[in-house]
């Protein structure tokens, strides 16, 4: 790896801990977008943050906030973590768009405009209809793009994704995804969502989450690799990256959490088995953070160059923070 190279997961969510930090700085990674809102409003966000900051203090060894991609330099630099804070939802914004630029000067620096569900921005990708963009998602977006706040489309539908991608006048990321050409999940994209992403020039963060995946947690490191490669011929190799969506130190409450949220009185299964009340099992060869360099070693066994490799591995996010995280 040259000095310049970066590891960056464009997606974990994690009930961090010292230890956790420690494990995941040893393993390589420079920086981490972390989940700090799925279906919490304002007041529960910010509390959420303020966990962060006391991290941010007692943990200042280890860790450190990203808010420009010069941080994720100074993270590698100093052997800290770099944490990138990023919503799932855009449930926080309360229908006020002045929360925009606020949850912006706190560090938020990715939002999905919708998690599975109709939002009042956008549409998520297991509603039956998808009418896209909302008048307000329209003045979201505006407002994302000037303050420097990148619009997440990883799980919304496809009318709204491919609108997401004509709108704004910046290129526009899916954190943690897969083609659906690779595994036929509801969350994962169309080849046409992939093209209209990477003309645009935004980026697509490759999933490890068993439920993206071609056989479930019994995904084989070659058949990953190979959709890495598959998905390169599609969108070339400066826009492809790995947002894991790795998940760990969680019960299986805070997964119904994630799926259901507060929107109903009932266990949101969502793309699990009704009889499975356990986080899938990630794949054997990416357990945690420590197995990025199965990744990078199997992309090597697909002929990937060392120069490529290391774009896939940190390097494209690297550059997209670069254009992305600051005011326009």
């Amino acid at each position: 790896m040259k000095n310049t190279d970066v590891v960056i997961d464009c997606l974990q969510y994690n009930n961090w801990d010292r230890a956790l930090f420690q494990a995941t700085q040893d393993s390589g990674v420079h920086s981490v977008h972390v989940t700090v809102s799925y279906w919490e409003n304002m007041q529960e966000t910010l509390l959420n943050i303020s966990r962060w900051h006391r991290q941010f203090e007692n943990h200042s060894d280890l860790i450190m906030q990203v808010r420009t991609a010069a941080d994720v330099i100074e993270a590698k630099a100093s052997n800290r973590l770099g944490i990138v804070f990023g919503f799932q939802n855009c449930s926080p914004l309360n229908d006020d768009l002045g929360m925009v630029r606020i949850l912006h000067e706190l560090g938020v620096r990715f939002m999905q405009l919708s998690y599975n569900n109709q939002s009042s921005l956008a549409t998520g990708c297991y509603e039956k209809n998808d009418p896209g963009i909302t008048r307000f998602g329209e003045q979201v977006i505006r407002e994302m793009n000037r303050v420097g706040m990148v619009i997440d489309m990883s799980h919304s539908a496809e009318q709204s994704t491919l609108e997401a991608i004509a709108l704004s006048s910046r290129p526009i990321a899916i954190t943690h995804a897969n083609p659906v050409f690779f595994h036929p999940a509801l969350r994962n994209k169309s080849t046409a969502v992939l093209q209209a992403l990477a003309s645009s020039g935004g980026m697509l963060g490759l999933s490890l989450y068993p439920f993206h995946l071609k056989n479930g947690s019994d995904c084989s490191l070659e058949q990953y690799c190979e959709m890495v490669a598959d998905t390169v011929e599609v969108m070339g190799i400066d826009q492809v990256g790995i947002g894991s969506d790795l998940c760990q130190n969680w019960g299986y409450e805070t997964l119904e959490w994630m799926r259901s949220g507060r929107w109903t009185f009932d266990a949101d299964h969502g793309e699990g088995s009704v009889d499975n009340l356990n986080w899938p099992e990630q794949p054997s060869w990416f357990r945690n953070s420590q197995d990025m360099k199965n990744i990078a070693q199997g992309l090597k066994q697909q002929g990937f160059s060392i120069e490529d490799i290391a774009k896939v591995m940190g390097n494209n996010w690297l550059a997209f923070f670069l254009n992305s995280f600051e005011s326009g």
